[in-house]
């Protein structure tokens, strides 16, 4: 606040002249006296203090820093990516966490110094870089070709994330300087940027240090020039607790001791130079983890975990399959490793699944083990499948990088490819196709269904600013990607393929690239030969399925060969500000009479294919997208989807397992987008007495019996009605792998799609009230509660528990109760008990099973809410649950916030139906929410109403079918 009209005497004034002079002459001395410090090299601050300690002068504090203003005139730090005026060349970079190992609780920070080489390519007065979160002193300096460059002042431009160096001379195009930057950083535990973490390990409290820097996390930990393509070489050296190791990219090649200013003794570690990367894949680790090592082709691979976990042997397995697909994707593109060693560090909380760092690659601590005494093949798969897509980043995106973040798909969509071939290399037993199409062609077919608002490839301009590119980390980059390129790899055959991308690989090592340059190089591929013959160039072709949103639905009409495409959408949804006119030239591969037959092109809306044609046998026949190769689903007429229906009657193997799989998916999800009728997707299941394949059947009831809408369905008259028709489907197949579970269930050791899939249906034969699956599980729980140490399988210990304590009493669940507060119980068998304890069917327990985890510390918070989002999906829980609810609302909210609300409104969504419902809840979310939730929840319920209307007729019209077509 300002002062107005004060009257200041001479004698005053001359006396304040005299001060402010004597004042600035002290502080002149004390600038040469911290010249001169600064240049013999002053003692660190202490490592000891917390995280306000350590002597960096915030950046607006001295001659050389300046605060950000709103006045500043545009300049090179205005735009949303960096100028590029400079371009790195090289960091020596120097970390140090003030983190002690007798201190894991403790606060901290992190100090650091960079000097970063650069090359400047156009005269600029401002240096401009990356900065976030992090506080500089001494202040910085530019040592130029001819001596330094005095710097006139540092600032930060917050929104932009920059940090600013303005100079009192221009750097000339041409030179080479070295920018030299001290900073300070909270070392936070939010998993991103350098972070610390707690953890326990052979019962003790202990803490690390780790860093996950992409996308734009680097930054927060140095200045840099955090851009994909703005690749330079690294030195990079550690200071730490002498009782850790430290870890980064590259091998350590020198150990050495210092002392700060209090005496105390830390360990320095410098590691060798990397080759030229982007920042968002430095990396650095400071544990005191335990390793196994192997030797793969003369290069060291370690795996580093708890000590409790490399004990017990639960790294070997990452470390029998890391060398040997490192030399499979090798050989397959024809390119070498490039770094010396490989580290693959299992983190005890990790925000991401995993993360690809050059030579130092980070995982979630499940992601990365597998314990001798699980013995699941699916578990296994799991691990191989992240193992190996880490390993393919190695090449796509660690060697070549996509230019911008707009081309994620070229590093994550080949990484997500690739991994199925390594995973497969190594796992041999699981088959692949049925594995890419369970994993990652499904679900992301599912996701377009609904929501196909964005393309895999962006324009440059939409991807800017700080933050949307966490966005971009999604299915769509991820699966949509690798299924374009399962489509891509099937067109050109595997061996064009992967010479185009050996010719690739090569020609942008070490360096950046676009879609485009992908494209020149298959298109170079293309025209050295003659073997394939393409319809139009590669960019024509493929531009469409990257830049565009959404996938084609194919229409094909047997009886004159003609396919017509659209994209496909939910015509029963009346939207009339959204067009859908995207069209592709469409690669179909398919099948006649079970002879596979030449790919064909679609380059047109609608085209004719006299080849196509087929006779009025009803032996004759043609699937489209055959092996699942095609981004895009089919629709058949009804006519013709009887004919395919008799045929899956009479013999189903006549048809490949893929492609059962994706008639019947196909065929639910085009009902539900309006395309066919749901009596034409009902026909193709009249076979299923003959269907032996589990992953068939897990889509089959995943379509007629979805999770969401289980209770939902025992309110209708098609509940028995759907009883009698399913059970007598599936008992051929239930009584098998019943007969397994009961006897010997080693037998399915490595069948990886009934481990994955048996609970599934299990669950869902329980659920339409099968006795024999109702007394298996009674059975077997018995069994478990007479002797803990004979195990339930795990693939099914989830459906076991859940009915054991369902058909039982309370003495089950408080057997269950006991086991989930035993300390031999793991984590993953406290998850599944806290789930079937939720499965009782006598209220009062779970009226007490609530009580116990709002009001006790029996749970941890998302515990909590996890067992209310269990309990509102059942009929007798969500009663118990809404009220419990109403009543106990400022406690649960004190504790919780809005999630136990939410987590309820989840349940009562699939109960509205009329205005009154909605207003009756609405008496309670008036009451608890702000205006604004109070708004989307009454759009929400709102919504819910109309779908379940919508459901209702569905579902009227399945029962109508159902009592046409079930046999007395």
């Amino acid at each position: 606040m300002g002062l107005r009209g004060v009257y200041v005497g001479r004698k005053t004034a001359a006396l304040v002249v005299l001060l402010l002079a004597a004042l600035l002459l002290v502080l002149a001395a004390l600038g040469v006296l911290y010249g001169l410090c600064s240049r013999r090299g002053a003692a660190p601050a202490s490592p000891t203090a917390g995280p306000t300690e350590p002597a960096l002068a915030p950046t607006s504090a001295s001659a050389s820093a300046s605060a950000p203003g709103p006045t500043r005139p545009p300049g090179p730090w205005s735009g949303a990516r960096l100028p590029r005026s400079l371009r790195p060349l090289h960091y020596e970079l120097e970390l140090w966490p003030r983190a002690r190992a007798a201190r894991p609780g403790a606060p901290a920070a992190f100090t650091g110094r960079v000097n970063i080489t650069v090359r400047c390519a156009r005269d600029t007065a401002a240096a401009v870089l990356h900065s976030a979160g992090l506080r500089y002193g001494p202040p910085p300096a530019v040592r130029g070709p001819r001596g330094p460059v005095e710097v006139a002042r540092l600032w930060l431009e917050e929104r932009r994330q920059y940090a600013v160096l303005e100079l009192r001379q221009a750097l000339r195009a041409g030179g080479r300087y070295v920018l030299q930057l001290a900073f300070q950083g909270a070392l936070d535990e939010d998993l991103h940027g350098l972070f610390l973490t707690r953890y326990a390990d052979r019962g003790r409290p202990s803490m690390l240090i780790a860093s996950q820097l992409e996308p734009t996390y680097a930054r927060n930990v140095f200045p840099c020039f955090d851009e994909p393509d703005m690749k330079a070489t690294f030195n990079i050296r550690i200071v730490h607790d002498p009782s850790y190791v430290a870890l980064s990219n590259m091998p350590a090649i020198g150990v050495s001791e210092m002392k700060d200013e209090n005496g105390s003794i830390w360990t320095v570690t410098t590691f060798d130079t990397t080759p030229k990367m982007s920042t968002y894949i430095t990396a650095f680790v400071v544990c005191d983890f335990d390793h196994v090592t192997v030797t793969e082709r003369g290069k060291e691979i370690r795996i580093w975990a708890r000590k409790e976990a490399v004990e017990k042997g639960c790294v070997d397995y990452a470390l029998n399959i890391t060398g040997p697909i490192f030399s499979f994707l090798e050989d397959l593109f024809n390119i070498s490793y490039p770094l010396p060693k490989t580290d693959l560090v299992a983190l005890p909380d990790f925000g991401a699944g995993a993360m690809e760092n050059w030579g130092l690659m980070t995982f979630r601590e499940s992601s990365l083990i597998y314990c001798p005494m699980e013995n699941l093949i699916n578990r296994k798969a799991f691990v191989s499948l992240i193992v190996s897509h880490e390993i393919g980043h190695q090449w796509f995106g660690n060697l070549v990088t996509m230019s911008w973040w707009n081309d994620l798909w070229l590093n994550e969509g080949f990484a997500s490819y690739f991994e199925y071939i390594g995973a497969k290399y190594v796992e041999p037993k699981p088959p692949l196709d049925r594995m890419f199409y369970e994993s990652v062609l499904q679900p992301v077919l599912r996701v377009e269904d609904t929501m196909s608002d964005r393309s895999l490839s962006q324009k440059e301009e939409k991807v800017k600013g700080t933050f949307l590119p966490d966005s971009l980390f999604d299915i769509v980059t991820y699966s949509k990607g690798a299924s374009i390129i399962w489509m891509l790899s099937s067109f050109l055959t595997e061996r064009l393929f992967l010479k185009a991308l050996n010719s690739y690989l090569k020609a942008f090592s070490f360096s950046s690239a676009n879609q485009d340059d992908l494209w020149t190089h298959i298109q170079m591929v293309i025209d050295a030969q003659d073997e394939v013959q393409l319809p139009a160039s590669v960019k024509n072709i493929m531009d469409p399925w990257t830049c565009q949103d959404g996938f084609p639905v194919l229409t094909f009409d047997p009886s004159t060969g003609t396919i017509s495409q659209e994209q496909f959408h939910n015509i029963r949804k009346k939207d009339n500000t959204t067009s859908y006119n995207n069209t592709w030239i469409v690669p179909i591969t398919w099948v006649r009479n079970g002879s596979s037959q030449p790919i064909v092109w679609l380059d047109e809306t609608s085209k004719m294919f006299p080849e196509m044609q087929i006779s009025s046998s009803e032996h004759d026949w043609i699937l489209l997208n055959m092996n699942l190769s095609g981004y895009y689903r089919v629709n058949y007429n009804s006519s013709y989807l009887k004919r395919i229906g008799k045929l899956l009657e009479n013999n189903p193997e006549v048809f490949p397992v893929v492609n059962r799989l994706q008639l019947i998916d196909d065929a639910f999800s085009l009902t539900e987008s309006g395309y066919l009728e749901i009596e034409s997707a009902l026909d193709l299941t009249k076979y299923l007495a003959k269907e032996n394949d589990i992953f068939v059947w897990y889509i089959v009831l995943s379509n007629l019996m979805p999770n969401d809408l289980e209770c939902t369905l025992k309110d209708y008259e098609i509940y028995p009605l759907l009883k009698k028709y399913l059970i007598k489907k599936m008992l051929p197949v239930y009584h098998y792998y019943a007969g397994i579970i009961r006897q010997n269930d080693d037998v399915l050791a490595d069948d990886y799609f009934a481990e994955t899939y048996l609970e599934h249906l299990l669950r869902k034969a329980c659920w339409l009230g099968l006795q024999d699956c109702l007394d298996l599980c009674s059975e077997l729980y018995a069994k478990w509660m007479d002797n803990p140490k004979d195990q339930i399988p795990a693939f099914v210990r989830r459906t076991i528990f859940c009915y054991g304590i369902a058909m039982g009493s309370d003495k089950e669940w408080e057997f269950a109760w006991e086991m989930y507060h035993h300390d031999n119980s793991t984590t993953d068998d406290k998850d599944i008990l806290l789930y079937a304890m939720g499965c009782t069917r006598e209220s009062w327990l779970l009226h007490r099973y609530m009580e116990s985890g709002v009001n006790g510390s029996l749970f941890s918070s998302n515990n909590t809410i996890f067992l209310i989002y269990n309990l509102a999906a059942t009929d007798t829980g969500l009663r118990i649950i809404w009220k419990f609810v109403t009543e106990n609302w400022p406690l649960l909210q004190e504790r919780f916030g809005n999630a136990p609300l939410y987590a309820v409104l989840n349940g009562m969504e699939r109960l509205v139906n009329t205005d009154l419902q909605i207003q009756e809840l609405q008496l309670f979310y008036n009451a608890t929410l702000e205006e604004n939730e109070r708004i989307s929840t009454t759009t929400r319920l709102q919504s819910a109403k109309l779908e379940n209307k919508e459901k209702a007729k569905l579902i009227a019209r399945v029962t109508d079918w159902l009592q046409k077509n079930i046999d007395d």
